[in-house]
């Protein structure tokens, strides 16, 4: 597990971002920075990430660039504990996951995908905790801001201060989802000054530890579309 990582996992145990007079109802302010940062990533065409995902013989590390603007992602996956039977490059979209096997994964994944040695599945709605956090990944960006008004209404709420990476964030709980009543709290958001995201931490119903996404953790790099395959979104 990566240093970021470590590092969120222990702040999650020891509480979870709550501080002083936290939880609490979001303010004006909040709600707006909470309402933008899906669409800051938009705005920044694309993200560098670093996704820890759980699991129980070993946890998987993605790291790599979503591309919010064409809903693709690329990277490196490593295993780590006892799985490294994972290892390899990876290519995703919403309906799509492309795997590139390699038993001495680079630490980052080449620009230019390789031309050969793909193989393409269905990426899975449920049951898998690492296609879960890559859809997951992919859906932390979108073209418009959120309703600012609504967010308190359904549940979003004020944790706490932290710092990432030298940035001061707030930490605040996403809104409920539409189906769901009463699941504000199972996604936080690291949220900067100006409404950038820098960390993100999701439950997941296949794994038994929150899965952590990571932003900025590396340089971004353009998604490039596997040789031959047209993306599917």
């Amino acid at each position: 597990m990566g240093t970021a990582a470590v590092a969120a996992a222990a702040f999650l145990v020891a509480g979870g971002g709550s501080g002083p007079g936290g939880p609490r109802a979001l303010t004006s302010d909040e709600a707006n920075r909470l309402a933008i940062t899906r669409f800051r990533n938009y705005e920044a065409h694309g993200r560098a990430v670093t996704i820890t995902v759980p699991g129980t013989a070993g946890g998987l590390t993605v790291t790599g660039s979503v591309d919010y603007r064409g809903q693709a992602g690329y990277g490196v996956v490593h295993g780590t504990g006892r799985d490294t039977s994972s290892d390899g490059l990876i290519e995703w979209t919403a309906a799509s996951v492309f795997v590139h096997p390699m038993a001495n994964a680079p630490a980052h994944a080449p620009a230019s995908p390789p031309r050969s040695g793909w193989y393409g599945r269905p990426l899975q709605s449920s049951g898998s905790s690492l296609d879960s956090s890559l859809a997951i990944a992919l859906r932390l960006g979108s073209d418009r801001p959120d309703n600012a008004e609504l967010l308190p209404q359904n549940g979003a709420s004020w944790w706490g201060r932290d710092e990432v990476d030298g940035h001061r964030v707030d930490v605040m709980t996403g809104p409920s989802s539409r189906d769901r009543s009463g699941t504000a709290d199972s996604v936080r958001y690291w949220v900067g000054s100006d409404g950038t995201m820098y960390r993100v931490r999701v439950g997941v119903g296949s794994a038994s530890q929150p899965v952590v996404i990571d932003f900025d953790t590396q340089k971004y790099v353009p998604v490039q579309a596997v040789p031959g395959v047209a993306p599917t979104r």
